[in-house]
């Protein structure tokens, strides 16, 4: 200011510039003058406004503010010996970084801070973590048949085909059909069943609603296929076709026995399935959940398959359906996965063989291997294990299951894999297969009971499995293993995910255990090309220990031979040049190799034949 003062004064005349000086010096201080009292007004007001904010804020302190402050003010009156006034002033300070310090972080004005001033590292021109501020947000459902999601402008789901707000076998009707009236009266009746004589010409069935209880608690991205609908739908399609309640007979449900589990589990792999119990969520593996009813769940499912195997050989029951849930062909002997905590099938094995059974064949027709089976059984030539299921080199879950997995020791030849190579196999691979090997090696093995390990995820329309087979396929498999073990058979439920092909799967099934005769035409069953690779590789890796599949090993052997030949007579006969050669450049090529030179080199081959024949 005084600098731009004494500017203007220099630049007046000579004459003036004494005067104008002294003017411009009283100018000056008049303007420091002012200013002076300008700032003395601003610092008035805002030491005036700082009192009016400290007495509000002093206002809303809460009691224990004030008795901390009170002894902070205490201690500074022995300290310092200040006034009254100072001490009100010290108090007042304190209190508000207290409350202050206490009331970070709930303005918009710390929020900001935070924010952006809070990180040490925050560089304004770093752009690496930025996004826009409108998200593509993709709605999306998820299919009540297959759990599949979809877009929400799509009104079919694009796996299974099932409409958007469709109820595959809704609550209602399973209420209906399972309330706990009908509960009470299918209780009394299956203790008086089983509690009297034998009943050789009915089917058992193994269900119970507390099984129902397992179930994912914690909410993924995706709904877990392993779902109590799956029990449900069963449920609901054999009541809607009058088999149950009604034509078959439930028996009682109990949890196995520790001493029972045992057999085929470890105590640490039981006490870790226990322990679950104690958690409302936990897992196993990433796909392999259980919450606080689960290992409920799980030993009233081992306990069902038990007493079937049980009632089986006893001649209780003439064969039976276990409705259950957790599966078990995946769990090994100290492994919960895939979905599975106890390995249901290998309970009912030992079971039966402890109810008088020597030897037990255990076929696995789930789409996926059955690994914790294979595992117990590996090396026990008592208990043949046949599984059907896709590999694709080990690409397939759980990638075990090739077909040179034969066994170890003394169970070498008694695990029999039939890995499908690629998805899409349908009704006649599976039911060839079992012509040509499941049949012949089991009738020589001669089983006493005959477990089937159920899964029906190979089922038309299913999301994990993708393949072909329908409920009349595997109506004519059961059927073909009724003819073993004079029809002791026990069906166990695994894997299945699609509703609606589970329960129709499921229905056929149980009416052939029922005794209703399959609908199914054998007269033009052709595999396709894969599968009768498939099973040639696994009737040349079993020769050695079932010599009866020699014959359809060589039967085969020649088929596949004349396939050969026809596969290359076909792609001799396709090397023609493209139908556009016989106008465009190539025409003397084409017409050469397949048009009037091909055809007049032919005669003159076919007439000197001829002449020399004369000759």
């Amino acid at each position: 200011m005084a600098m731009v003062s004494d500017s203007l004064c220099m630049n007046r005349k000579d004459g003036n510039i004494s005067k104008n000086h002294n003017a411009c010096q009283q100018r000056h201080q008049t303007d420091f003058q002012n200013n002076d009292k300008d700032l003395n007004f601003s610092l008035g007001r805002m030491s005036t406004n700082l009192c009016s904010e400290q007495n509000c804020l002093e206002e809303k302190i809460s009691d224990d503010v004030d008795l901390t402050c009170n002894s902070l003010t205490t201690e500074a009156d022995a300290k310092n010996n200040c006034s009254a006034d100072d001490c009100l002033c010290v108090s007042g300070t304190v209190q508000f970084e207290l409350y202050h310090s206490k009331q970070k972080g709930n303005t918009l004005r710390d929020l900001h801070h935070q924010e952006f001033f809070d990180d040490v590292d925050y560089d304004e021109d770093d752009d690496s973590d930025w996004e826009p501020v409108h998200h593509l947000v993709i709605k999306k459902w998820f299919c009540s048949n297959c759990t599949m999601p979809n877009f929400d402008d799509a009104y079919h789901c694009d796996a299974c085909g099932e409409h958007k707000e469709s109820e595959v076998f809704g609550h209602e009707f399973y209420k209906c059909s399972f309330s706990d009236r009908i509960w009470n009266s299918i209780k009394t009746e299956r203790l008086q069943r089983f509690q009297g004589l034998s009943c050789m010409s009915c089917t058992a069935m193994g269900f119970d609603e507390r099984m129902l209880l397992h179930c994912e608690v914690a909410m993924q991205s995706h709904p877990h296929p392993e779902r109590p609908d799956r029990l449900r739908a069963i449920a609901s399609s054999l009541a809607a076709a009058g088999i149950f309640p009604g034509k078959c007979t439930l028996i009682p449900a109990r949890e196995i026995l520790p001493e029972e589990l045992q057999k085929v589990h470890p105590l640490d792999h039981i006490d870790a399935i226990q322990q679950s119990s104690c958690l409302q969520s936990s897992y196993f593996t990433p796909d392999t959940y259980a919450n606080e009813h689960s290992a409920l769940a799980a030993r009233i499912a081992a306990g069902l398959c038990v007493d079937l195997a049980i009632f089986i050989m006893s001649g209780k029951t003439r064969n039976g359906f276990a409705l259950v849930r957790p599966p078990g062909h995946h769990a090994g002997i100290r492994q919960a996965m895939g979905f599975c905590l106890y390995n249901n099938a290998a309970v009912a094995a030992l079971a039966a063989q402890s109810a008088g059974a020597n030897k037990v064949l255990i076929v696995d027709w789930d789409v996926h291997h059955g690994n914790g089976t294979q595992e117990i059984f590996d090396g026990n030539k008592s208990v043949l294990y046949v599984s059907l299921h896709r590999h694709e080199n080990g690409r397939f879950y759980p990638g075990t299951g090739a077909a040179n997995e034969v066994g170890v020791m003394d169970g070498k030849g008694y695990s029999v894999n039939i890995p499908w190579n690629r998805g899409g196999v349908g009704d006649n691979d599976y039911i060839f297969a079992f012509q040509h090997i499941v049949l012949p090696i089991a009738s020589e093995f001669a089983p006493d009971i005959t477990i089937i390990s159920a899964g029906f995820d190979a089922a038309r329309g299913d999301p994990l499995g993708c393949c072909d087979v329908t409920p009349d396929g595997y109506a004519q498999m059961t059927h073909m293993l009724s003819s073993l073990s004079e029809g002791k058979l026990l069906v166990i439920l695994e894997g299945g995910y699609n509703l609606r092909s589970i329960s129709t799967s499921a229905t056929a099934v149980v009416k052939v255990l029922l005794g209703e005769y399959p609908e199914y035409d054998l007269s033009n069953l052709k595999p396709s090309e894969a599968g009768l690779e498939t099973v040639l590789q696994v009737l040349k890796i079993h020769l050695k220990f079932w010599p009866i599949l020699q014959n359809s090993f060589d039967a085969l052997r020649e088929q596949w031979k004349l396939r050969a030949s026809n596969r290359r007579r076909k792609r001799r006969r396709f090397l023609v040049g493209p139908i556009w050669w016989r106008w465009g450049s190539k025409k003397f090529v084409y017409e050469l190799l397949f048009g009037q030179g091909k055809r007049w080199r032919c005669s003159r081959i076919r007439l000197s034949n001829s002449t020399r024949h004369t000759i």
